[in-house]
């Protein structure tokens, strides 16, 4: 029995200790997940308190971004080519829980109110509005719906199917754009159409809650009114902040500045994907075209960024986390004042010559300029004429987006081939009569008799530039035969391997969009050779001529033509960036400087001796340069280009009238010479005395 009850008092000893051991593990283990779980609050509440407000406020509330103030655009001479100026805006941040019938109202209100000037809305502007008033007046089932009754029924099955894929929208915006026309707007009416307007720019971001731009610079007036009555319009404010693209010299450089999207047009559509990856905001204003495009990072800014919160009546308060920095000013090689002189030389020029007797197709001017040491560009202009209504378009970009015939501008280059190619020597003679190919005759406008490298560019001797042409395809020309040739396609890819070592027929590189590079015929002919030779076979833009000619003038050095100078901080000298220059080609090969200086004679002698005009060659400092005619069917090209002074040049030009006489005995003299070039470098010398 004594052994049996100290039995049982061991196990109930046993049991008790494993107990015992049981609730300390256990406690131990709730004191450690106590611990844990201190630690954690310890840690959202303390230490990552700021980093969880964060996280919570990114899922509760909506980040929105408005463009800075754009940084500006100077000539050389610091005055002002785009200017950035002070424009109220009412803009409007969706409230939640609008619907399409409150969105109506507030538009409709908007514009009783408000009003909208009809005048300053764009086409895309009353075609997205069209769209917007059939989605709104018609039901889905309906043909007119969104205004799907102008795509075909094939378009409209694929449409429907997912054929486009997830671009559907932007290919049936695009068809409704290009079909919209304007009886269809006439279905509205003016009130309609500005209310659709509205209702367009209200519901653009609605979704992501971006706020908007409704009406762009509306006056004291609309402002005070607004803010007086803004319970009236809930989700409606005025941006005081607010800026828009000012031009001051009009017409001036307008296309090569280019463009920039207003606050109501955000992206542009072309640009639209460019500038999302970008990190830019659908609403934002951008550049969308010439120098405002291609220096948008430099002009942009960084924007404002704000936090967008919802109080209880679903209207939304925004708490500035970023103010906007305004872009960097951009200074341009450009001299305004040398600018207008062009722009006005131009337009008098055409205006007076065009459509004029021997003239009648003449209804394009052009002309650039640039400093050849170093490709900063000067200026440059272009005009274009109606024929019949003689209106007139401003088109200085031409000169980098239109392709010209050189003609005999580009002898310069032939001569140098010859030379470099051992088949004329310097001073080597040859007669200047006519040739006959096979019963055709090849000449000069006039036999010159006996020229040599230098007198050959002088009078611009055909016949001379046809027996280097010959020579290069070790051919034999024989009176009356056909002319007897080895390679012709080797010979012309050796000439334009030439030419293009002059900057003619490759894109240069100028730094603004759209530059076209030269047209390359294909006929290989052995006729060819001859017109490659006096600039009849590929055509080239007028910067490309401006590059050749200044290839010239610095003895071999091709530079990279450019606009842009340096960027500095807003108000401020401060420069933040500066262009380099860029040597893009040098003509370094044994003799080049040689035979470079021997068509620098020849350009000069053109000039001096009157064969580029009479008034050229009376100017001081000296001038040199090389006068072009091409034929075009019934009518000519006519061509100048050069550069001065001649002992040291700083400024080169090439100028460019496309089909401006008759091509006929009795053609019209150069309007490039006297009649544009001079009167561009008198100005020139006036504001850079030599």
């Amino acid at each position: 029995m004594v052994i049996k009850k100290f039995r049982k008092q061991k196990v109930k000893k046993n049991i008790s200790a494993i107990i015992s051991q049981r609730i300390l593990v256990l406690a131990l283990v709730i004191v450690g997940c106590f611990t844990v779980i201190v630690g954690r609050l310890f840690t959202i509440q303390i230490i990552q308190h700021d980093s969880y407000v964060e996280k919570k406020d990114d899922y509760t509330s909506i980040r929105q971004y408005v463009s800075a103030p754009r940084g500006e655009i100077y000539d050389c001479n610091g005055k002002v080519l785009a200017k950035t100026v002070v424009s109220h805006n009412i803009t409007y941040t969706s409230p939640q829980n609008m619907g399409i019938d409150d969105y109506l109202l507030y538009a409709q209100r908007i514009v009783e109110v408000f009003g909208l000037n009809e005048d300053e809305l764009t086409d895309r502007d009353k075609k997205e509005a069209f769209i917007t008033y059939r989605t709104l007046n018609f039901d889905y089932g309906d043909e007119k719906y969104a205004g799907n009754d102008l795509l075909t029924d094939k378009e409209k099955e694929q449409y429907l199917n997912g054929s486009w894929g997830s671009s559907a929208e932007s290919v049936r915006y695009g068809l409704l754009y290009n079909r919209i026309k304007e009886s269809n707007l006439k279905e509205m009416s003016d009130t309609e159409l500005k209310v659709c307007v509205i209702y367009q720019r209200m519901i653009a971001n609605a979704s992501t809650g971006q706020e908007n731009v409704v009406l762009e610079d509306v006056d004291d007036d609309s402002v005070s009114y607004l803010v007086e009555h803004k319970t009236e319009f809930p989700g409606f404010d005025v941006d005081f902040g607010g800026w828009k693209r000012e031009y001051p010299y009009g017409e001036s450089l307008s296309d090569v500045l280019g463009s920039v999207s207003t606050s109501t047009q955000g992206l542009p559509e072309n640009y639209y994907d460019y500038y999302i990856q970008k990190g830019f905001q659908p609403n934002a204003s951008v550049g969308k075209s010439g120098l405002e495009f291609q220096y948008n990072d430099l002009l942009a800014g960084t924007s404002e960024e704000s936090i967008i919160t919802y109080d209880s009546n679903g209207l939304a308060h925004k708490e500035v986390v970023r103010s906007a920095v305004k872009g960097y000013d951009i200074h341009l090689s450009i001299d305004i004042d040398l600018q207008q002189t062009l722009d006005e030389t131009l337009k008098s020029v055409l205006q007076e010559y065009g459509g004029t007797e021997r003239r009648e197709n003449f209804q394009s001017l052009f002309m650039c300029m640039m400093n050849p040491n170093d490709g900063s560009m000067l200026a440059l202009s272009g005009y274009q004429m109606d024929l019949d209504s003689k209106e007139m378009t401003y088109y200085a970009s031409g000169n980098y987006t239109s392709l010209v015939n050189p003609g005999s501008s580009i002898k310069g280059a032939t001569v140098y081939m010859g030379l470099m190619e051992g088949v004329i020597q310097p001073g080597e003679v040859i007669v200047d009569k006519v040739m006959n190919i096979a019963g055709k005759e090849f000449a000069s406008y006039k036999d010159h008799g006996p020229v040599n490298d230098i007198t050959a560019l002088q009078v611009s001797s055909n016949v001379y530039m046809f027996n280097i042409a010959i020579r290069l395809a070790n051919g034999v020309y024989t009176e009356g035969k056909p002319l007897q040739v080895n390679d012709v396609p080797g010979t012309l890819n050796l000439m334009r391997n030439y030419y293009t070592s002059f900057g003619l027929g490759n894109v240069t590189g100028i730094d603004v969009p759209g530059e076209v590079a030269g047209y390359q015929s294909v006929n290989v002919l052995a006729g060819m050779l001859l017109n490659y030779s006096i600039g009849q076979y590929d055509m080239y833009t007028p910067v490309q001529l401006l590059e050749y000619t200044s290839t010239i003038a610095t003895t071999g050095y091709t530079y990279k033509p450019r606009f842009y100078s340096y960027a500095t901080e807003v108000n401020s000298t401060q420069v933040v960036e500066t262009y380099e220059v860029e040597l893009r080609n040098k003509l370094d090969e044994p003799k080049s400087a040689e035979y470079l200086n021997r068509v620098q004679q020849g350009f000069r002698a053109c000039v001096s001796e009157g064969y580029c005009g009479k008034g050229l060659s009376e100017m001081t400092p000296s001038v040199a340069g090389k006068t072009g005619t091409a034929e075009v069917g019934d009518w000519t090209t006519a061509a100048f280009v050069g550069y001065a002074p001649y002992e040291n040049p700083k400024v080169s030009f090439a100028c460019v009238a496309p089909t401006s006489s008759i091509n006929t005995q009795d053609v019209s003299e150069n309007i490039c010479t006297d009649t544009v070039t001079k009167r561009v470098l008198e100005k020139y010398f006036q504001l850079y005395p030599q």
